[in-house]
């Protein structure tokens, strides 16, 4: 009675993604023919006011300036509604999830976001019950962002897309899930780490922020790597080394990864490994370390996207960088 009495107010930001996407003559496109029906059946206790991006996208279109608008928009928006609710779609959703995670300060409520793997409307979709799933978390008030998928709650630091076959699109290696949904209940909620009490403030990444990301694997890719960064106007580099983050100890390599960082350049060396941890354990990966490079312990590619391009947007330092990594428990 109370709930009907005192509804919640969901703030919805409708982006794109293959929820809400009808069939073309060639292939899945954005529509809006979601928006007023996705989310009746959750109307009982809860007030939706959607938000429809123009144009919705198909979120591996996504960009900084993306990103900046929807964090402009956030800024406003959180501090007049109980949670929000932001439907994207499942290629890049997890970077999203991340940079609204690292953007957004004092977060007091839930920023959850879903998506699908089939759209709304095909038979036998997942979008329904990840719908429920989302709209179910705003009972668990967890005052953080989260990605709600397949019956269960990831935190957004730590999470990435793991498959593009199953209904169980997402997965969080280190951190699990932060609870179950079973359509009625929540289960297996685990107890939430005691946040530091910050004011609300949200920092929008650069438009200019640029960063890039190069994978190591065996053969000549040190060479173009070294090569790429004696010509790039990048301020950061992600590097996805070997296991604990080794790599070879080729002198052009390593030189041409000295002269970016002493050139105010900031590398973030994280595993391949989907359960890796970039650390000074092997003597192969040392002398990465005495180039200059930042270990981001447990820290995916999504997270470390997101951490970097707003130490580039903010001229933040390497030592910024371990902070902040250790402040999200990732060292």
């Amino acid at each position: 009675m109370m709930a009907m009495m005192n509804p919640k107010k969901i703030f919805v930001l409708y982006t794109g993604g293959t929820i809400g996407m009808s069939s073309g003559s060639d292939g899945l496109r954005p529509d809006t023919a979601l928006v007023g029906k996705a989310l009746q059946p959750f109307a009982d206790g809860l007030v939706f006011d959607w938000h429809v991006c123009s144009p919705l996208i198909d979120s591996s279109a996504v960009t900084l300036e993306d990103w900046r608008n929807w964090l402009t928009l956030l800024a406003e928006k959180i501090p007049q509604y109980d949670g929000v609710l932001v439907l994207h779609g499942t290629d890049t959703m997890a970077y999203t999830a991340n940079m609204l995670a690292l953007a957004i300060q004092g977060l007091d409520k839930p920023v959850v976001l879903t998506g699908s793997q089939w759209p709304y409307d095909a038979e036998g979709s997942d979008a329904p019950r990840n719908l429920a799933t989302a709209v179910a978390a705003f009972d668990l008030a967890l005052p953080q962002v989260v990605i709600a998928f397949d019956g269960k709650l990831f935190p957004a630091v730590g999470s990435s897309k793991v498959s593009t076959e199953v209904a169980a699109g997402f997965d969080n290696p280190h951190f699990g899930a932060l609870a179950e949904w079973d359509g009625s209940a929540w289960h297996h909620i685990k107890a939430q780490r005691a946040q530091e009490v910050q004011p609300f403030a949200v920092r929008c990444p650069s438009a200019e922020a640029e960063v890039v990301c190069c994978t190591l694997i065996p053969g000549c890719t040190v060479r173009h790597i070294a090569d790429g960064l004696k010509h790039t106007s990048a301020r950061g580099l992600i590097l996805q080394s070997y296991g604990h983050g080794n790599a070879p100890a080729d002198a052009g390599f390593i030189e041409a990864v000295g002269s970016f960082v002493r050139k105010g350049g900031l590398v973030l060396n994280i595993s391949q490994a989907a359960q890796g941890c970039a650390a000074a354990v092997y003597a192969q990966g040392s002398a990465l370390r005495q180039a200059g490079v930042v270990n981001a312990g447990k820290c995916n590619l999504e997270t470390a996207t997101a951490l970097l391009t707003l130490s580039v947007s903010y001229q933040q330092t390497a030592q910024d960088l371990g902070t902040a990594l250790k402040a999200l428990d990732l060292l």
